[in-house]
C-alpha cells in the first residue's frame, strides 16, 4: 500500500472521530441532550460498533481506530441521553 493512501486514511479517520467530541463536551452536563435524538445516537452507535467488526475482519487498523474512537464518544453521548431521559 502507498504511504500517502495509509495517512490519507489516518487523516480522514481523525477528523471524523474527532468530530464528535464538540457534542460530547455539549451533552455532559446534566439535562444539556434534550435535542438529541436517542434513536439516532442509537443507530449511529450500532452503526460504528459494525464498523469496527468489519475493520477487524479487514485487519484495518485506521478502520477499527477511527470507529472505535467514533464509537466510544457517540455511546458517551447516547449514556448522556439516557441519564437525561431518567
Amino acid at each position: 500500500m502507498n504511504a500517502w493512501i495509509f495517512w490519507l486514511g489516518l487523516l480522514a479517520a481523525a477528523l471524523t472521530s474527532l468530530s464528535y467530541v464538540p457534542q460530547v463536551l455539549k451533552a455532559l452536563p446534566r439535562g444539556s441532550t434534550k435535542d438529541l435524538s436517542y434513536k439516532t445516537l442509537i443507530a449511529l452507535t450500532a452503526g460504528l460498533v459494525c464498523w469496527v467488526a468489519y475493520g477487524i475482519f479487514k485487519q484495518d487498523v485506521v478502520i477499527i481506530g477511527a470507529n472505535a474512537t467514533g464509537a466510544t464518544l457517540a455511546a458517551i453521548t447516547l449514556a448522556c441521553k439516557l441519564r437525561d431521559m431518567a
